[in-house]
């Protein structure tokens, strides 16, 4: 029996693994815009697909969030995580407009240009905002089940 208070290794199992997931769909986009990635970059409708993927894998992701699991049960546990947790989930739709955004300004030519610059720089800041949000994600579920999933955060 899994002690009180303590996150049951199966749940903290998929926990980690959708963030590996994610962080390995963020890593090959990041490989993608890199201005260095010229001599074999991707065509752009393979990136438009794995912007595209990458989105429905967050929405549904979120939706998990926002139907219970681990926000809910670390608010079940400490009310106090309850406000830092509304922030969290308030922060879903703004970094989904962010890719959608993303997404509609994709240069629609494999031609890399400014245009491409700009696609790249949208890349890295929609990164940065969804780091920060996993960050305060993490840093919610770890105070309501007091454990440390290792992220260094």
């Amino acid at each position: 029996m899994i002690p009180s208070g303590r996150v049951d290794p199966v749940i903290l199992g998929h926990l980690l693994g959708q963030h590996r997931d994610l962080h390995a769909r963020l890593l090959a986009l990041r490989a993608d815009f890199a201005p260095d990635h010229d001599a074999g970059h991707a065509p752009v409708k393979a990136i438009r697909d794995r912007l595209l993927e990458l989105r429905d894998h967050l929405r549904e992701h979120f939706v998990q969030e926002e139907q219970g699991g681990f926000l809910e049960e670390s608010i079940a546990r400490m009310p106090r995580l309850s406000v830092a947790a509304r922030e969290v989930v308030a922060e879903h739709p703004r970094l989904l407009a962010e890719l959608d955004t993303l997404v509609d300004k994709l240069p629609t030519q494999d031609v890399r240009d400014d245009s491409w610059d700009e696609a790249a720089h949208g890349f890295a800041a929609f990164t940065e905002h969804l780091l920060a949000h996993e960050r305060n994600e993490n840093a919610v579920v770890q105070q309501g089940y007091n454990e440390d999933f290792g992220y260094g955060d």
